[in-house]
């Protein structure tokens, strides 16, 4: 016989309100969480992209996609492929925040602007002159007393004018993070560490397609019609093979840090016998995702807009790099390899794309802006941006 245990009166009530008031907070917060992540996911692109468009600098574009990807090989979970997302979040706040302020003085401005050029020296210029200088200095303030109080996107909807008055009358300290001035090296020793990164993992894949790149670029002046074509071909059948491989041993390479690992090719070969789908699914997406980034270099794109359509190039790579790490860590996992008909099915599967592949950046040369030299422009190995555009 079962018998009732006795609660002690009074206890329900605040255990029941306390869980309620728990589900309550994580509902009302995830409205929150996710609009964060939003944020977060759209200032990572646009710092990405802003690098990817100046010289030297894009290696750390490269780097970070690098370390993305090695990340994700790690764990297996795309998750941890979003890198800092609290921080990039946390910098779009910033943004949005000085964005939102900075409308009123832009509208009094154009207010300004117009009185001078009805009435050069007027009173109302001049009004609007003395207060749009004023206007400037509370909202300088008020910015940067917001960041203080820790950048959040409230602090700079709300403002909070007497918190300046207690900081500079001493009742109350500038809220300066602690280690704030320890962090400074760190964040350059991580940025050398990306930046290294991206180096090698753009020598190395250099290296690989120095040969079919190089080929076709030689050949391309020769007088002799057949010896273009033929260096066409040939380039063309080199590259295929690389690519096939390339992909994968540059995202080893960012998992071990060891560039003996780019031509690694009997292991590379071993992983993908243990998870082929997943190499073909990664290597299609690769591929085919870098694509239609050819067809931005129709145009030419003027250096004070480049980064505009490195926006394009970033969102089209970066699942890319997501995707690599994932197969890579699924065939990691894998203790044994699959029998011969996956294998073989994804080897077939992987014929079409790669022909796609090579065909597009073969016509590229024909259709680019840069003509030739769009051969070495390749974004799903190289820096995320096109070289000869910067």
């Amino acid at each position: 016989m079962l018998v009732r245990s006795e609660i002690p009166p009074g206890t329900e009530a605040p255990l029941s309100h306390e869980v309620t008031g728990r589900r309550f907070r994580k509902l009302t917060a995830f409205p929150g969480r996710q609009f964060d992540r939003i944020v977060g996911f759209a200032s990572m692109t646009g710092c990405l992209a802003v690098v990817s468009a100046i010289p030297v600098f894009n290696l750390l574009s490269l780097g970070f996609l690098l370390e993305a990807s090695s990340r994700v090989a790690a764990s297996g979970k795309l998750r941890d492929g979003f890198i800092g997302l609290d921080h990039f979040a946390r910098l779009g706040k910033i943004l949005l925040g000085f964005w939102f302020w900075f409308l009123p003085v832009r509208l009094v401005h154009s207010f300004w602007r117009d009185a001078e050029l009805i009435q050069p020296g007027s009173e109302e210029a001049n009004g609007l002159r003395i207060f749009l200088a004023f206007l400037i200095v509370v909202i300088t303030l008020h910015l940067l007393a917001a960041i203080l109080r820790g950048g959040k996107l409230r602090y700079f909807l709300i403002p909070a004018p007497f918190q300046w008055i207690r900081w500079l009358s001493g009742r109350q300290s500038f809220p300066w993070p602690k280690g704030t001035l320890l962090l400074l090296p760190r964040i350059a020793k991580r940025l050398f560490q990306l930046g290294k990164l991206g180096f090698f993992g753009f020598l190395g894949a250099a290296v690989w397609l120095a040969i079919p790149l190089g080929i076709p670029f030689l050949s391309s002046g020769a007088t002799e019609q057949r010896i273009a074509v033929l260096g066409s071909f040939l380039g063309a059948l080199i590259l295929g093979g690389t690519v096939l491989l390339l992909p994968f041993l540059q995202t080893r390479y960012a998992m071990t840090r060891r560039f003996r690992d780019f031509f690694a090719i009997s292991e590379a070969r071993a992983l993908f016998k243990r998870a082929p789908l997943a190499f073909w699914l990664a290597l299609s997406v690769t591929l085919l995702f870098a694509l239609p980034l050819y067809l931005l270099k129709i145009e030419l794109t003027p250096n004070e807009v480049a980064w505009l359509p490195n926006i394009i190039f970033v969102l089209f790579i970066f699942p890319a790099r997501l995707l690599l790490g994932w197969a890579l860590s699924r065939a990691e996992k894998a203790e044994t390899a699959r029998r011969w008909l996956p294998r073989w099915i994804a080897g077939i599967a992987a014929v079409p794309v790669v022909a796609a592949y090579v065909f597009f950046v073969w016509l590229s040369q024909y259709v680019s802006w840069h003509g030739t030299y769009s051969l070495l422009e390749q974004h799903a190995f190289l820096v995320p941006a096109p070289l000869f555009g910067l």
